[in-house]
C-alpha cells in the first residue's frame, strides 16, 4: 500500500520518537524527558483508583510527549521490600521472594492489558537495588546527616521476636482511627517515628500476644539539617515550573506541610526486619554490631527504586539520573505519597551529595471513588485491574472513561451509568460518528482517493478570512473553522505540558466535534458533491485530516484506537502539529473503514454493579436502615443542595475549559504580585483585571447553566 500513500514530507510531521529502537538514552542538546510513577506496591491487585492516580496517568504524559518527538523514558516497577510485603507472606505461607515473583507478574498483566506502556517495568528486590540504596546510606552517613538512638520498641513475647511497624495497630493518637498501621494512619496520613506512639497497640499477626518493650537502637536521618536547602529548592522549582498548590506547598508558595512547619525531625531509617535491603557495614565495630540484622526502612528504600530500575534497564543509568541540566523529570502519583516525593525524596538526593536529577514537576491526584463508597478486595466492592478485562469492554474505553474522570482537584467517582454514558454518547456519538461517516463517504463516493488539486502541496491552512464580512461564504466556513482547530490545539498542547489531562481530553472531544460541526455547516452529502464538486472535495479533504491530527490527540488517551483510526487512514503515525495542516494529499488511498466503538447496552448497568457490587447493590434494606431525616432537615438539605447547583461549575467542555483558564490566570496574578516576568505580561492590575473578565463569564455560564436546568 506505500505506494499508494501520499503524505506530505516535512519535519515534524510524523511521530518518529514512539519508536525507537534500542536503549533510549538522553541527548544533549534536545528535549529529555524522565517519567515515573508511583511504584505500585506489590501485595495487591490494583484496583481502577490505583491506576488512574498513577501508571495511567504517567503513561499518557509519555505518550504524549512522544508525540512531540520528545526524547521520553517511562520508569516503573513494583515496590517489594517491607513489612507489609512480610506480613503478606506470613499470611500466604510462602516466602517474601515467592510472594513478590506471583505478584509482580501480575501487575505487568494488569498494565499490559491497560496499555500501559512503560519504556521498563522493574521491581526494587534486586542486586542493584540493594547496591545503590547502600551507596546513598554510606554517603549520607560520610556528610554526617545519621545519628543512632536507642529507644525502646515493642516487643511480641509469644512470637519471640522486635514487632517492625506494620507488624503493629491501634489507635491513632490524632484522630482516634482505630487501625492505624505502626508507621502511619491511613485516615488522617500522619506518620509515626515509633509504634508506640499508637493508643491501644497489638500485633497484627497474632493479636492476643503481650507485647512488652526493650531497647534496639536504629539509624535516624537527621532531616533537619537539610531543611533550610529543601526549603529553598522547593520554593525555587515550584516557582520556575509553576507549581500546582499541594499538600506540602501551595501555590503562593507557601510551605503548609505540618512536619515541615514544625520543623524536620530526625527520621528512623531502619528496622528490625527480614525482607528488605541489609544496612551494610561502615567499618565502626560499635555501629555494625548495632545494625547487625536490621534492613532500610521501606521509605529510604522505594523511591531510590526508581533509579535502581533505570539502572536494570541500561547500564547508562546515570547519564538519566546524573543529569540535572539536560533531563526534566515528572512524577506522577496518588496525593498520599506527595510528602515523600517533595520532601523525603529530595533530602535523600541533597544528603547524598551527587548531582542528582531532581524533580521539576509533580502530578498528584485526589481519590477515585466507587459507586459512592471505596474500593474493598475483602468485601469485593470495587472494579480491580483483572475485573476489567471480564466485561468485555476494550482498554481503549477503560481508558477514556478513567482519565476523562481523573480525580484531579478533588475526588471524582466512578459509576456504571456514567461508564455507560460516556461511551455511548461521547466515544461513539462524537468521535467514532465523526471519523466514520467521512471515511466511509470517501470510500463509497471518492473510490477511497483522498480529493482535492493534484498539485496540492498540503502545509499549514490559512485562517485570514474568518472575520470577512460574509458570514455564509465558503471561504469563511473554513476560515473560522481553522480558527477554530488552531485554538483548541493550542488549548490541548497547554494543558497537557501540565499534565491537565482531565482538561485536555475535553480538548480532544471539542476538536472531535468540531469535526461534526464541519460536516454539518457544509451539507455534506450525494447532493453537494452532485452539484458542487470542487466544494465537496475540499471539505472531505479538511475533514480527512482532521481525523488524521485527531489520532496524534487520541494516542496518549486511547493507543489502540489512534493505531486503528491510523490504519483506516492507511497513514503512518502523526505527530501533534501546533497548527492544522494538510498532510494527507489528494490522491492518498484510505484503508477500510471501520467502528471504532459499539453500543453498550444499558441492562449491563445493574449486571455489573450485581457483580462488583456498588450503591443499588448493597440493597434496600440499607437505605431502610438511615435514620428519617425531620421535615426542618430535609428544607435546609434541600436549600443547601439548591444552592450548590447553582453555584457548581457545569460539567461540560466549555465550562471546564474556562475553569482550567480561570485557575491559569489565578497563578499569573500571583506570579505578577511576585514579581515574575510574564509572557505578554500586563501588570498586576492588568492581570487581575483579566481574572476578574473570567471569572464573570464562568458565573454568567453557570448562571445560565442552572437557569437552563430548571
Amino acid at each position: 500500500m506505500a505506494d499508494k500513500q501520499r503524505v506530505r514530507d516535512a519535519p515534524g510531521v510524523l511521530m518518529s520518537a514512539a519508536f525507537k529502537e534500542g536503549t533510549i538514552l538522553p541527548k544533549k542538546g534536545e528535549d529529555n524527558v524522565l517519567i515515573t510513577s508511583a511504584l505500585p506496591y506489590v501485595n495487591n491487585v490494583p484496583h481502577l483508583g490505583n491506576i488512574i492516580g498513577s501508571t495511567l496517568s504517567a503513561d499518557v504524559f509519555a505518550r504524549y510527549n512522544r508525540t512531540r518527538n520528545r526524547n521520553t523514558l517511562y520508569i516503573c516497577g513494583t515496590d517489594e521490600y517491607g513489612t507489609a510485603t512480610e506480613t503478606k507472606a506470613l499470611e500466604d505461607g510462602v516466602s517474601p521472594q515467592a510472594l513478590c515473583d506471583k505478584f509482580n507478574a501480575l501487575h505487568r498483566e494488569v498494565y499490559e492489558w491497560f496499555e500501559i506502556g512503560f519504556d521498563h517495568f522493574g521491581r526494587t528486590s534486586t542486586p542493584k537495588q540493594t547496591e545503590i540504596v547502600q551507596s546513598f546510606y554510606l554517603n549520607i552517613r560520610k556528610n554526617g546527616l545519621l545519628q543512632t538512638q536507642t529507644r525502646e520498641q515493642i516487643y511480641s513475647e509469644e512470637e519471640g521476636r522486635f514487632l517492625a511497624d506494620r507488624f503493629v495497630e491501634g489507635t491513632c493518637p490524632h484522630c482516634g482511627y482505630d487501625e492505624a498501621r505502626g508507621d502511619q494512619c491511613d485516615k488522617c496520613q500522619r506518620t509515626f517515628d515509633s509504634p508506640m506512639e499508637l493508643l491501644n497497640p497489638r500485633s497484627k499477626m497474632r493479636p492476643s500476644s503481650k507485647l512488652t518493650t526493650r531497647p534496639t537502637s536504629h539509624m535516624y536521618f537527621d532531616l533537619g539539617k537539610l531543611q533550610p536547602d529543601l526549603e529553598r529548592w522547593l520554593k525555587e522549582t515550584a516557582t520556575r515550573n509553576n507549581w500546582p498548590g499541594n499538600l506540602v506547598i501551595s501555590s503562593d508558595r507557601e510551605i503548609v506541610e505540618a512536619r515541615m512547619k514544625a520543623g524536620l525531625q530526625p527520621t528512623a531509617i531502619t528496622r528490625d526486619l527480614v525482607w528488605g535491603v541489609p544496612v551494610p557495614k561502615t567499618g565502626d565495630e560499635e555501629e555494625d554490631k548495632a545494625m547487625e540484622g536490621k534492613v532500610m526502612y521501606v521509605w529510604m528504600d522505594a523511591p531510590i527504586g526508581y533509579i535502581s530500575i533505570t539502572a536494570n534497564y541500561t547500564d547508562k543509568w546515570e547519564e538519566w539520573w546524573l543529569a540535572p541540566d539536560d533531563v526534566k523529570l515528572f512524577q506522577f502519583m496518588g496525593k498520599d505519597n506527595v510528602y515523600f516525593h517533595t520532601c523525603f525524596f529530595p533530602s535523600l538526593l541533597l544528603g547524598d551529595g551527587r548531582p542528582w536529577t531532581k524533580l521539576n514537576y509533580i502530578s498528584a491526584t485526589e481519590y477515585l471513588q466507587y459507586e459512592g463508597g471505596k474500593f474493598s478486595k475483602s468485601r469485593n466492592i470495587g472494579v480491580f485491574g483483572n475485573n476489567a478485562q471480564e466485561t468485555g469492554i476494550p482498554p481503549s474505553v477503560w481508558r477514556f472513561y478513567l482519565l476523562s474522570r481523573r480525580p484531579e482537584n478533588s475526588d471524582s467517582e466512578f459509576s456504571w451509568n456514567d461508564f455507560i454514558g460516556v461511551n455511548n454518547n461521547q466515544l461513539l456519538k462524537n468521535l467514532g460518528n465523526f471519523v466514520n461517516r467521512v471515511l466511509k463517504f470517501v470510500v463509497a463516493r471518492l473510490s477511497s482517493t483522498v480529493p482535492g488539486p493534484s498539485d496540492e502541496a498540503g502545509g499549514p491552512v490559512a485562517s485570514d478570512a474568518a472575520s470577512a464580512a460574509d458570514a455564509a461564504s465558503f471561504e469563511v466556513l473554513e476560515a473560522r473553522f481553522v480558527a477554530d482547530v488552531n485554538e483548541i490545539l493550542a488549548r490541548y498542547a497547554g494543558e497537557m505540558e501540565r499534565a491537565h489531562i482531565r482538561s485536555a481530553i475535553d480538548s480532544l472531544m471539542a476538536l472531535s466535534a468540531r469535526g461534526n460541526q464541519w460536516i454539518q455547516d457544509n451539507k455534506l452529502d450525494n447532493t453537494l458533491l452532485a452539484e458542487q464538486p470542487a466544494r465537496a472535495h475540499r471539505v472531505v479533504l479538511l475533514a480527512v485530516n482532521l481525523i488524521y491530527t485527531l489520532t496524534a490527540l487520541v494516542h496518549p488517551f486511547m493507543p489502540s484506537t489512534s493505531t486503528a483510526m491510523l490504519a483506516q487512514l492507511d497513514a503512518p503515525p502523526r505527530g501533534l502539529p501546533t497548527a492544522f495542516s494538510v498532510d494527507l494529499l489528494p490522491g492518498h488511498v484510505i484503508g477500510k473503514p471501520d467502528y471504532l466503538f459499539t453500543n453498550i447496552d444499558a441492562k449491563m448497568e445493574d449486571v455489573w454493579r450485581a457483580k462488583y457490587g456498588g450503591a443499588s447493590a448493597a440493597g434496600v434494606g440499607a437505605a431502610a436502615a438511615e435514620p428519617q431525616l425531620s421535615k426542618k432537615q430535609q428544607a435546609k438539605l434541600a436549600k443547601e443542595a439548591k444552592k450548590k447547583a447553582e453555584t457548581a461549575v457545569p460539567e461540560t467542555p466549555e465550562a471546564r475549559a474556562l475553569a482550567e483558564k480561570v485557575k491559569a490566570q489565578g497563578e499569573r496574578v500571583r506570579a505578577a504580585k511576585a514579581g515574575q516576568e510574564l509572557e505578554d505580561g500586563k501588570g498586576v492590575e492588568g492581570e487581575l483585571a483579566e481574572l476578574k473578565r473570567l471569572k464573570g463569564e464562568l458565573d454568567e455560564l453557570t448562571r445560565k447553566f442552572a437557569g437552563a436546568k430548571v
